[in-house]
């Protein structure tokens, strides 16, 4: 299970959440509403290799898997 950042658009907090999947909403600490994904950092593939090009969306992306 991947840990990821995220901020809330409504109080602005920031965190980080143990999530089971990129997809599965998470609920802002603070305040209780949706929390968006912050996209930061070093993306690597599965061979611990940075891909050429990465989004960073497992899901919209064929070259990890």
């Amino acid at each position: 299970m991947p840990i990821f950042s995220y901020r809330c658009p409504a109080c602005g907090e920031m965190f980080e959440e143990l999530v089971r999947s990129h997809e599965e909403e998470v609920p802002c600490p603070k305040c209780g509403k949706k929390a968006e994904r912050v996209w930061s950092g070093c993306m690597y593939s599965a061979t611990g290799k940075p891909p050429k090009k990465c989004s960073g969306n497992c899901s919209t992306c064929p070259g990890c898997h």
